[in-house]
């Protein structure tokens, strides 16, 4: 009678680990979620800037805040994104320091929120501006002046720098980012057209300084004229901000959405 094949024990425990070590090789991955992207909100102006001052008396900085905070409150019920303020209080933050606060969280969005003055006190309605060397017209081009110098109250954005040298770090944004604050753009203008009433031409550019950063596609949201009285009392009212927060909504979710298709499809 032959003799009884002796095999090693570790041998044995080896091969009876084969089918557990192929199952663990074939077993799938688990699926990596792309990070829920960033919405940074900046509520204009705040502390010691107070911003367009209304046709009774309602600070601009006041109605920015509350109408941020109402944004927020809808983006995070909606789970689709995060949200952070660039300020939490009625703080005074220059403008570079806002747009700082945007890239040191690795926002995917900005969104500058704001309700301007002006001397036509019968100019009413909402507008979006995007970033651009130069203003699309004369109007808006005085719209950034008065925003850009609410660093009047903590120093100049570009420290010991000539207009010549601002001109050129503007045109240094890349087109990538331009091209996502137009689309940005896009989106609000046809949010908030069914909602409220808007400017002619809704969409508009000039050199906002809180719209410099190069990767970041921003824009500021105008909710309109706290000059006009009609405006300002709609701004006043909780629900009528909550109407404006909710087609803003929509416009940061469509453009986040977007934004996600475009990179599945490349990949």
């Amino acid at each position: 009678m032959p003799q009884a094949m002796r095999i090693p024990r570790r041998l044995l425990l080896a091969a009876a680990a084969l089918p557990a070590a192929a199952l663990a090789k074939q077993a799938p991955r688990p699926v990596e979620r792309a990070p829920v992207p960033l919405v940074m909100l900046d509520p204009g102006h705040g502390g010691k800037d107070p911003g367009a001052i209304g046709y009774s008396g309602t600070y601009e900085k006041h109605v920015a805040f509350a109408a941020a905070e109402e944004l927020r409150r809808q983006l995070n019920a909606s789970g689709r994104c995060r949200v952070e303020l660039t300020r939490e209080r009625d703080i005074f933050i220059p403008l570079a320091d806002r747009v700082g606060i945007a890239q040191g969280r690795g926002a995917a969005l900005l969104v500058s929120m704001h309700a301007d003055a002006l001397t036509d006190t019968e100019v009413r309605g909402a507008s979006v501006y995007t970033l651009s060397d130069t203003a699309s017209d004369p109007q808006t081009a005085a719209l950034a002046r008065r925003e850009n110098s609410a660093d009047r109250f903590g120093g100049p954005a570009f420290q010991n720098v000539s207009p010549t040298v601002a001109s050129i770090l503007a045109s240094l944004v890349r087109q990538e980012t331009r091209v996502g604050s137009a689309r940005m753009a896009r989106a609000v203008v046809g949010a908030l057209e069914p909602e409220i009433g808007l400017l002619p031409n809704p969409a508009r550019h000039a050199g906002f300084m809180v719209l410099r950063a190069a990767d970041i596609p921003s824009v500021l949201v105008e909710m309109g004229f706290m000059s006009n009285y009609r405006d300002e009392a709609a701004l006043r009212r909780p629900e009528y901000r909550a109407r404006v927060a909710a087609a803003l909504r929509r416009a940061v979710e469509g453009f986040l959405a977007a934004n996600r298709a475009a990179g599945v499809a490349a990949g």
